[in-house]
């Protein structure tokens, strides 16, 4: 029987290094990046624009929404290609098993519609 136990201790010492690796790199860069402060490098950088308004606006919710509804529409997708590669193994079930899912998929997209979340104003 294996030695389960020795294969935490190679995944706690890649880790523990990796760790290290970080703080040794991050420590580093903080000792020789230059530290004079002027006006010009603590201003906001706007991409090239000059910075207009307070930057604590408030931004509606709607472009949030939209950008969560991508992110978990995107997601599903990912899962379509495993189940594309391993389609004839699983055979009927599977395909059923992909029908449900993508009805839900669809489902939650026509509710989202319908409430409007996905017009951009």
């Amino acid at each position: 029987m294996p030695d389960y136990s020795l294969s935490y201790f190679y995944v706690f010492v890649f880790f523990g290094t990796g760790a290290v690796f970080v703080a040794a790199l991050l420590t580093a860069s903080g000792l020789v990046q230059p530290k004079k402060k002027t006006a010009e490098k603590l201003r906001t950088y706007e991409s090239g624009e000059e910075p207009v308004g307070s930057a604590w606006g408030r931004y509606p919710t709607h472009f949030y929404i939209f950008a969560l509804l991508f992110v978990v529409f995107d997601v599903e997708v990912i899962f379509l290609f495993p189940w594309a590669v391993l389609f004839r193994t699983f055979g009927w079930y599977g395909l059923v098993e992909m029908g449900i899912f993508i009805f839900i998929l669809v489902a939650g997209l026509f509710y989202a519609w319908r409430k409007g979340a996905l017009t951009w104003y």
